[in-house]
């Protein structure tokens, strides 16, 4: 994250966004499938699948992603996406998968409170009792301790700060979800 000073004079915190130009893979038309979206394409794979290769065929892309949009019918296949699409003032959403956390417990997962610290207890960080007396089971969608992270996460109403066209770049103020170099998904609010 670095610091960027807006024209009235505030300095806010933004995340800078490399953004390489998509390309358009296919488009889904309201009459034949039933609803309207683009599948985008970008980076670039070693290896492809043979229904992949047939898919793509002349479009070099490693990450195939699909976004609904209203009208489908103003892209066509091979077109180009590209940072130009955004404009500074603009609110968008950023979808991506959050940090991966590893196995963690209910204190850290949930934030339990922990148990008592001293006078004998040894039950510091355990989460305690996860069942009844009465009706003997354990109910589904209880907080327990597992695999934490690794999920998908949209941030809304985020504002992008600066556009850097030549370096195919954006600044968004705030932070995004995932780590370093991970792969995210910048729409406006009504596409």
């Amino acid at each position: 994250m670095s610091r960027l000073t807006l024209d009235n004079g505030d300095v806010v915190g933004a995340t800078w966004l490399h953004l390489p130009p998509n390309t358009v893979a296919q488009v889904k038309r309201l009459e034949k499938d039933s609803y309207s979206a683009i599948q985008l394409a970008m980076g670039q794979a070693k290896h492809y699948t043979k229904s992949l290769k047939g898919h793509l065929k002349t479009i070099d892309a490693k990450i195939l992603r699909e976004i609904k949009v209203d009208n489908a019918d103003q892209y066509q296949r091979g077109d180009k996406l590209d940072v130009s699409l955004f404009a500074v003032g603009d609110k968008v959403r950023v979808t991506a998968m959050s940090k991966g956390k590893g196995f963690a417990g209910t204190i850290k997962r949930h934030h339990f409170k922990s148990g008592p610290g001293s006078h004998g207890h040894d039950h510091h960080r355990q989460p305690g009792s996860i069942g009844a007396m009465g009706i003997p089971r354990v109910e589904p969608g209880r907080r327990m301790s597992g695999h934490m992270g690794m999920d998908k996460v949209t941030t809304k109403n985020l504002l992008i700060v600066a556009v850097d066209p030549t370096a195919q770049r954006l600044a968004i103020q705030g932070s995004v979800p995932g780590h370093r170099k991970s792969y995210v998904l910048i729409q406006k609010p009504n596409a």
